[in-house]
Protein backbone atom coordinates (compact mmCIF):
# COMPACT_ATOMS: atom_id res chain seq x y z
CA UNK A 1 0.00 0.00 0.00
CA UNK A 2 1.39 3.40 -0.97
CA UNK A 3 1.57 6.00 1.79
CA UNK A 4 1.32 9.74 1.21
CA UNK A 5 3.12 10.39 4.48
CA UNK A 6 6.92 10.35 4.46
CA UNK A 7 8.49 9.63 7.82
CA UNK A 8 10.76 12.05 9.66
CA UNK A 9 13.63 9.78 8.60
CA UNK A 10 12.63 10.38 4.95
CA UNK A 11 12.64 14.12 5.59
CA UNK A 12 16.09 14.04 7.21
CA UNK A 13 17.49 12.05 4.28
CA UNK A 14 15.97 14.48 1.78
CA UNK A 15 17.37 17.46 3.62
CA UNK A 16 20.80 15.84 3.78
CA UNK A 17 20.79 15.29 0.04
CA UNK A 18 19.57 18.83 -0.50
CA UNK A 19 22.54 20.31 1.36
CA UNK A 20 25.05 18.01 -0.26
CA UNK A 21 25.54 15.99 2.91
CA UNK A 22 24.96 12.59 1.37
CA UNK A 23 27.09 10.06 3.18
CA UNK A 24 28.27 8.67 -0.15
CA UNK A 25 29.56 12.03 -1.39
CA UNK A 26 29.53 10.78 -4.96
CA UNK A 27 31.22 13.28 -7.31
CA UNK A 28 29.00 14.65 -10.09
CA UNK A 29 28.82 12.55 -13.22
CA UNK A 30 30.40 14.18 -16.24
CA UNK A 31 28.29 13.46 -19.34
CA UNK A 32 29.85 13.07 -22.76
CA UNK A 33 27.47 15.83 -23.84
CA UNK A 34 25.05 18.10 -21.99
CA UNK A 35 21.61 16.55 -21.63
CA UNK A 36 19.18 18.05 -24.11
CA UNK A 37 16.09 19.77 -22.70
CA UNK A 38 12.92 20.51 -24.66
CA UNK A 39 10.63 23.21 -23.29
CA UNK A 40 6.90 22.57 -23.64
CA UNK A 41 5.13 25.92 -23.60
CA UNK A 42 6.98 29.15 -24.42
CA UNK A 43 5.26 31.63 -22.11
CA UNK A 44 6.80 34.12 -19.73
CA UNK A 45 8.40 31.58 -17.40
CA UNK A 46 10.14 29.71 -20.22
CA UNK A 47 11.16 32.95 -21.94
CA UNK A 48 12.41 34.95 -18.99
CA UNK A 49 13.59 32.32 -16.50
CA UNK A 50 14.07 28.78 -17.79
CA UNK A 51 15.73 29.43 -21.15
CA UNK A 52 18.25 31.87 -19.61
CA UNK A 53 18.85 29.37 -16.78
CA UNK A 54 19.67 26.62 -19.28
CA UNK A 55 22.55 28.78 -20.52
CA UNK A 56 23.97 28.72 -16.97
CA UNK A 57 23.69 24.98 -16.34
CA UNK A 58 26.66 22.63 -16.24
CA UNK A 59 24.96 19.50 -17.51
CA UNK A 60 22.05 20.66 -19.71
CA UNK A 61 21.33 22.62 -22.86
CA UNK A 62 18.24 23.84 -24.68
CA UNK A 63 17.71 21.29 -27.43
CA UNK A 64 14.07 21.56 -28.48
CA UNK A 65 10.78 23.40 -28.13
CA UNK A 66 7.08 22.57 -28.22
CA UNK A 67 4.64 25.35 -29.05
CA UNK A 68 1.33 25.86 -30.78
CA UNK A 69 2.36 29.31 -32.05
CA UNK A 70 4.37 29.33 -35.30
CA UNK A 71 5.66 32.86 -34.67
CA UNK A 72 7.14 31.79 -31.35
CA UNK A 73 8.72 28.75 -32.96
CA UNK A 74 10.42 30.96 -35.56
CA UNK A 75 11.68 33.42 -32.94
CA UNK A 76 13.08 30.71 -30.69
CA UNK A 77 14.73 28.88 -33.59
CA UNK A 78 16.49 32.07 -34.61
CA UNK A 79 17.52 33.05 -31.09
CA UNK A 80 18.74 29.67 -29.86
CA UNK A 81 19.74 27.90 -33.05
CA UNK A 82 17.21 25.10 -32.62
CA UNK A 83 17.03 22.88 -35.71
CA UNK A 84 13.74 22.24 -37.49
CA UNK A 85 13.78 18.56 -36.48
CA UNK A 86 13.59 19.56 -32.78
CA UNK A 87 10.63 21.93 -33.11
CA UNK A 88 7.27 20.35 -32.25
CA UNK A 89 3.69 21.30 -31.68
CA UNK A 90 1.46 19.66 -29.07
CA UNK A 91 0.09 17.15 -31.56
CA UNK A 92 3.53 15.96 -32.72
CA UNK A 93 5.26 15.41 -29.37
CA UNK A 94 5.28 11.67 -30.08
CA UNK A 95 7.94 12.28 -32.75
CA UNK A 96 10.39 13.07 -29.95
CA UNK A 97 10.89 9.31 -29.64
CA UNK A 98 13.18 9.58 -32.69
CA UNK A 99 15.00 12.70 -31.46
CA UNK A 100 18.09 11.55 -29.60
CA UNK A 101 19.19 15.11 -28.89
CA UNK A 102 16.36 15.46 -26.36
CA UNK A 103 16.71 13.70 -23.00
CA UNK A 104 14.45 15.80 -20.73
CA UNK A 105 11.11 17.46 -21.40
CA UNK A 106 10.29 20.44 -19.17
CA UNK A 107 6.51 20.95 -19.07
CA UNK A 108 5.62 24.64 -18.60
CA UNK A 109 2.04 24.72 -19.88
CA UNK A 110 -1.13 25.66 -17.90
CA UNK A 111 -1.78 23.43 -14.89
CA UNK A 112 -4.61 21.36 -16.36
CA UNK A 113 -2.45 20.38 -19.36
CA UNK A 114 0.45 19.00 -17.33
CA UNK A 115 -0.76 15.41 -17.38
CA UNK A 116 -1.40 15.40 -21.12
CA UNK A 117 2.06 16.72 -21.93
CA UNK A 118 3.90 14.70 -19.29
CA UNK A 119 2.32 11.47 -20.51
CA UNK A 120 3.16 12.32 -24.13
CA UNK A 121 6.79 12.99 -23.19
CA UNK A 122 7.08 9.79 -21.16
CA UNK A 123 5.63 7.72 -24.00
CA UNK A 124 8.28 9.26 -26.24
CA UNK A 125 10.89 7.90 -23.85
CA UNK A 126 11.89 11.18 -22.20
CA UNK A 127 12.47 12.09 -18.56
CA UNK A 128 10.08 14.81 -17.38
CA UNK A 129 10.46 17.91 -15.23
CA UNK A 130 7.00 19.41 -14.70
CA UNK A 131 6.21 22.82 -13.26
CA UNK A 132 4.16 23.06 -10.10
CA UNK A 133 1.37 22.49 -9.27
CA UNK A 134 1.74 19.00 -10.64
CA UNK A 135 -1.86 18.94 -11.93
CA UNK A 136 -5.39 19.91 -10.92
CA UNK A 137 -6.47 16.55 -9.48
CA UNK A 138 -4.92 13.62 -7.66
CA UNK A 139 -6.14 11.28 -10.40
CA UNK A 140 -4.17 13.21 -13.01
CA UNK A 141 -1.09 13.09 -10.78
CA UNK A 142 -1.47 9.32 -10.55
CA UNK A 143 -1.67 9.07 -14.34
CA UNK A 144 1.56 11.06 -14.70
CA UNK A 145 3.39 8.92 -12.17
CA UNK A 146 2.17 5.73 -13.83
CA UNK A 147 3.19 6.86 -17.32
CA UNK A 148 6.72 7.76 -16.27
CA UNK A 149 7.07 4.55 -14.28
CA UNK A 150 5.87 2.48 -17.25
CA UNK A 151 8.39 4.23 -19.49
CA UNK A 152 11.23 3.73 -17.00
CA UNK A 153 11.80 7.49 -16.84
CA UNK A 154 12.13 9.89 -13.92
CA UNK A 155 9.48 12.49 -13.12
CA UNK A 156 10.42 15.58 -11.12
CA UNK A 157 8.27 18.54 -10.08
CA UNK A 158 9.64 22.08 -10.36
CA UNK A 159 9.93 22.99 -6.69
CA UNK A 160 12.73 25.48 -7.20
CA UNK A 161 12.79 26.57 -3.55
CA UNK A 162 14.00 23.09 -2.62
CA UNK A 163 17.27 24.12 -4.27
CA UNK A 164 17.57 27.61 -2.76
CA UNK A 165 20.15 27.85 0.08
CA UNK A 166 18.12 30.10 2.41
CA UNK A 167 15.20 27.67 2.34
CA UNK A 168 17.55 24.75 2.94
CA UNK A 169 19.16 26.52 5.88
CA UNK A 170 15.79 27.29 7.47
CA UNK A 171 14.86 23.63 7.08
CA UNK A 172 18.13 22.71 8.81
CA UNK A 173 17.44 25.11 11.69
CA UNK A 174 14.03 23.48 12.15
CA UNK A 175 15.34 19.92 11.80
CA UNK A 176 18.24 20.45 14.23
CA UNK A 177 16.10 22.43 16.69
CA UNK A 178 18.49 25.39 16.69
CA UNK A 179 15.85 27.43 18.57
CA UNK A 180 14.13 24.46 20.15
CA UNK A 181 11.04 22.79 18.75
CA UNK A 182 9.13 24.76 16.13
CA UNK A 183 5.64 25.43 17.51
CA UNK A 184 3.96 27.63 14.92
CA UNK A 185 4.48 28.70 11.31
CA UNK A 186 3.12 31.65 9.37
CA UNK A 187 3.55 31.67 5.59
CA UNK A 188 2.08 33.62 2.70
CA UNK A 189 2.65 34.44 -0.95
CA UNK A 190 0.49 36.56 -3.20
CA UNK A 191 0.41 39.43 -5.67
CA UNK A 192 -2.00 41.71 -7.48
CA UNK A 193 -2.87 39.96 -10.72
CA UNK A 194 -3.32 41.99 -13.88
CA UNK A 195 -4.81 40.89 -17.22
CA UNK A 196 -8.33 39.55 -16.48
CA UNK A 197 -8.24 37.38 -19.63
CA UNK A 198 -5.16 35.32 -18.69
CA UNK A 199 -5.42 31.57 -18.21
CA UNK A 200 -4.67 31.78 -14.46
CA UNK A 201 -8.17 33.17 -13.93
CA UNK A 202 -9.84 30.32 -15.84
CA UNK A 203 -10.62 27.32 -13.64
CA UNK A 204 -10.60 24.87 -16.55
CA UNK A 205 -6.92 25.61 -17.16
CA UNK A 206 -5.66 26.70 -13.72
CA UNK A 207 -7.68 24.42 -11.46
CA UNK A 208 -8.16 27.34 -9.06
CA UNK A 209 -6.82 30.77 -8.24
CA UNK A 210 -3.84 31.95 -6.21
CA UNK A 211 -3.86 28.83 -4.03
CA UNK A 212 -2.84 26.70 -7.02
CA UNK A 213 -0.46 29.30 -8.42
CA UNK A 214 1.51 30.77 -5.50
CA UNK A 215 -0.21 29.52 -2.35
CA UNK A 216 1.46 26.18 -2.99
CA UNK A 217 4.77 27.81 -1.98
CA UNK A 218 3.45 28.53 1.51
CA UNK A 219 2.14 24.98 1.72
CA UNK A 220 5.55 23.63 0.72
CA UNK A 221 7.28 25.77 3.35
CA UNK A 222 5.06 24.45 6.13
CA UNK A 223 5.68 20.85 5.09
CA UNK A 224 9.41 21.41 4.61
CA UNK A 225 9.88 23.10 8.00
CA UNK A 226 7.95 20.49 9.96
CA UNK A 227 9.11 17.42 8.05
CA UNK A 228 5.59 16.09 8.54
CA UNK A 229 2.30 15.80 6.70
CA UNK A 230 -0.68 17.72 8.14
CA UNK A 231 -3.61 15.82 9.59
CA UNK A 232 -6.33 18.50 9.61
CA UNK A 233 -7.13 21.47 7.35
CA UNK A 234 -9.46 24.45 7.77
CA UNK A 235 -9.81 27.25 5.21
CA UNK A 236 -11.66 30.41 4.18
CA UNK A 237 -11.94 31.72 0.62
CA UNK A 238 -12.77 35.38 -0.08
CA UNK A 239 -13.57 37.41 -3.19
CA UNK A 240 -14.21 41.17 -3.39
CA UNK A 241 -14.33 41.42 -7.20
CA UNK A 242 -16.91 38.86 -8.39
CA UNK A 243 -16.48 39.92 -12.02
CA UNK A 244 -12.74 39.44 -12.34
CA UNK A 245 -12.79 36.44 -10.03
CA UNK A 246 -15.99 34.82 -11.21
CA UNK A 247 -14.19 31.54 -11.96
CA UNK A 248 -11.52 31.26 -9.23
CA UNK A 249 -10.95 32.51 -5.70
CA UNK A 250 -9.38 35.93 -5.14
CA UNK A 251 -7.78 35.07 -1.78
CA UNK A 252 -7.47 32.08 0.51
CA UNK A 253 -6.38 31.61 4.11
CA UNK A 254 -5.93 28.20 5.68
CA UNK A 255 -4.66 26.46 8.79
CA UNK A 256 -2.77 23.17 8.92
CA UNK A 257 -2.42 21.01 12.00
CA UNK A 258 0.55 18.64 12.08
CA UNK A 259 0.90 15.44 14.14
CA UNK A 260 3.82 16.85 16.13
CA UNK A 261 1.68 19.73 17.36
CA UNK A 262 2.77 22.47 14.95
CA UNK A 263 0.05 24.76 13.61
CA UNK A 264 0.67 26.57 10.32
CA UNK A 265 -1.31 29.69 9.36
CA UNK A 266 -1.04 30.32 5.62
CA UNK A 267 -2.43 32.74 3.08
CA UNK A 268 -2.40 33.64 -0.58
CA UNK A 269 -4.00 36.28 -2.76
CA UNK A 270 -4.35 37.82 -6.21
CA UNK A 271 -5.59 41.06 -4.60
CA UNK A 272 -2.47 42.87 -3.33
CA UNK A 273 1.31 42.86 -3.66
CA UNK A 274 3.77 42.36 -0.84
CA UNK A 275 2.76 39.00 0.68
CA UNK A 276 6.01 37.07 0.37
CA UNK A 277 7.39 35.61 3.61
CA UNK A 278 7.38 32.89 6.22
CA UNK A 279 8.27 32.69 9.91
CA UNK A 280 8.92 29.65 12.07
CA UNK A 281 8.23 30.37 15.76
CA UNK A 282 10.17 28.05 18.08
CA UNK A 283 10.63 27.62 21.82
CA UNK A 284 13.62 29.98 22.10
CA UNK A 285 13.27 32.26 19.10
CA UNK A 286 12.23 32.46 15.49
CA UNK A 287 13.61 32.46 11.97
CA UNK A 288 12.34 32.78 8.45
CA UNK A 289 12.57 34.54 5.12
CA UNK A 290 11.40 37.92 3.80
CA UNK A 291 11.13 37.92 0.84
CA UNK A 292 10.93 34.15 0.56
CA UNK A 293 9.76 33.13 -2.89
CA UNK A 294 11.33 35.43 -5.48
CA UNK A 295 13.42 34.12 -8.34
CA UNK A 296 16.29 36.08 -6.77
CA UNK A 297 16.91 38.47 -3.89
CA UNK A 298 15.48 36.24 -1.14
CA UNK A 299 16.68 36.94 2.39
CA UNK A 300 16.68 34.84 5.53
CA UNK A 301 16.82 36.02 9.13
CA UNK A 302 17.21 34.73 12.68
CA UNK A 303 15.86 36.30 15.88
CA UNK A 304 19.28 36.02 17.54
CA UNK A 305 20.71 38.48 15.02
CA UNK A 306 23.11 36.05 13.39
CA UNK A 307 23.39 36.43 9.64
CA UNK A 308 21.41 34.09 7.43
CA UNK A 309 22.61 35.02 3.97
CA UNK A 310 24.02 32.97 1.12
CA UNK A 311 25.33 33.67 -2.35
CA UNK A 312 22.65 34.01 -5.00
CA UNK A 313 21.90 30.94 -7.09
CA UNK A 314 19.79 30.55 -10.19
CA UNK A 315 17.10 28.26 -8.79
CA UNK A 316 16.07 26.94 -12.20
CA UNK A 317 19.64 26.18 -13.26
CA UNK A 318 20.26 24.41 -9.97
CA UNK A 319 17.14 22.26 -10.22
CA UNK A 320 17.92 21.39 -13.84
CA UNK A 321 21.49 20.35 -13.04
CA UNK A 322 20.29 18.30 -10.09
CA UNK A 323 17.77 16.49 -12.30
CA UNK A 324 20.48 15.87 -14.89
CA UNK A 325 22.63 14.25 -12.20
CA UNK A 326 19.69 12.09 -11.14
CA UNK A 327 19.39 10.84 -14.71
CA UNK A 328 23.12 10.34 -15.19
CA UNK A 329 23.67 8.47 -11.91
CA UNK A 330 20.32 6.78 -11.40
CA UNK A 331 19.77 8.68 -8.16
CA UNK A 332 16.08 9.39 -7.40
CA UNK A 333 15.09 13.03 -7.55
CA UNK A 334 14.32 14.74 -4.24
CA UNK A 335 11.18 16.26 -5.83
CA UNK A 336 9.46 13.26 -7.45
CA UNK A 337 5.92 13.02 -8.73
CA UNK A 338 4.86 11.58 -5.39
CA UNK A 339 5.87 14.87 -3.75
CA UNK A 340 3.77 16.83 -6.21
CA UNK A 341 0.87 14.47 -5.60
CA UNK A 342 0.99 15.14 -1.85
CA UNK A 343 0.64 18.87 -2.45
CA UNK A 344 -2.24 18.45 -4.90
CA UNK A 345 -4.03 16.21 -2.40
CA UNK A 346 -3.66 18.92 0.24
CA UNK A 347 -4.71 21.70 -2.16
CA UNK A 348 -7.91 19.79 -2.87
CA UNK A 349 -8.50 19.39 0.88
CA UNK A 350 -8.05 23.14 1.37
CA UNK A 351 -10.64 23.86 -1.33
CA UNK A 352 -13.01 21.35 0.25
CA UNK A 353 -12.58 22.97 3.68
CA UNK A 354 -13.27 26.43 2.23
CA UNK A 355 -16.31 25.19 0.29
CA UNK A 356 -17.91 23.30 3.19
CA UNK A 357 -16.82 25.50 6.08
CA UNK A 358 -15.72 22.36 7.95
CA UNK A 359 -12.37 20.96 9.02
CA UNK A 360 -11.12 18.31 6.62
CA UNK A 361 -9.11 15.35 7.88
CA UNK A 362 -6.11 14.52 5.70
CA UNK A 363 -4.43 12.03 8.03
Amino acid sequence: MRSDHPTRRDFVRTAALATGASLLRVPPAQPARPLGVALVGLGSLSTNQIAPALAKTKYCRLAGIVTGTPAKAAAWKARYGIPDRSVYDYATMGRMADDRTIDIVYVVTPNALHAEHTIAAARAGKHVLCEKPMEVSVAQCDAMIAACRAAGRQLAIGYRCRFEPHHLECARLARERAFGEVRMIEAGFGFQIGDPTQWRLTRALAGGGPLMDVGIYALQSARMLTGEEPTLVTAVSTTTDPVKFRDVEESMTWELKFPGGVIAHCGTTYKVNGMNRYTAFAERGSFGMTPAYNYDGNRGWRSDGRELRFDEVDQFATELDDFAQCILTGRPTRVPGEEGRRDVRLLMAIYEAARTGRAVSVG
